[in-house]
């Protein structure tokens, strides 16, 4: 009898799992609606000010190196609004994306997206 009632309680676990896959899968699931909604495609607009990401001296004595590459999005003003990560060493993302932001493009007709590549050194 007792086993009886490990099976079924196994087989009630195996479908909860079931269903809590099947909506996750769902919910992370990109909608056509938001498809439409996607940033604008990549330019290559003239940088005016660029800040150099801050290389911490516990990476340059480690012999750390890497590359992050991220998109920045940028108003019509120049202005760097957000950055996404895309790639890279992900010690060095924050760094990257933190000097990103300090960035300043010239002016355009509209929003555009940056794709940026950073490389971190420990011989520079």
């Amino acid at each position: 009898m007792a086993f009886r009632n490990r099976g079924g309680r196994h087989l009630v676990r195996i479908i909860g799992q079931l269903v809590l896959f099947f909506f996750l899968t769902v919910l992370l699931l990109p909608s056509p609606g938001s498809l439409q909604g996607q940033s604008p495609a990549k330019s290559t607009r003239k940088v005016m000010v660029r800040i150099q990401p801050e290389f911490p001296d516990f990476f340059k004595n480690g012999h750390f190196q890497g590359h992050v590459i991220a998109e920045a999005t940028v108003l019509p003003n120049g202005n760097v609004t957000s950055v996404e990560i895309k790639s890279g060493n992900p010690m060095f993302a924050a760094y990257a994306s933190k000097a990103l932001m300090k960035w300043k493009y010239a002016p355009a007709a509209a929003q555009t997206v940056e794709e940026v590549t950073f490389n971190f050194n420990s011989s520079e």
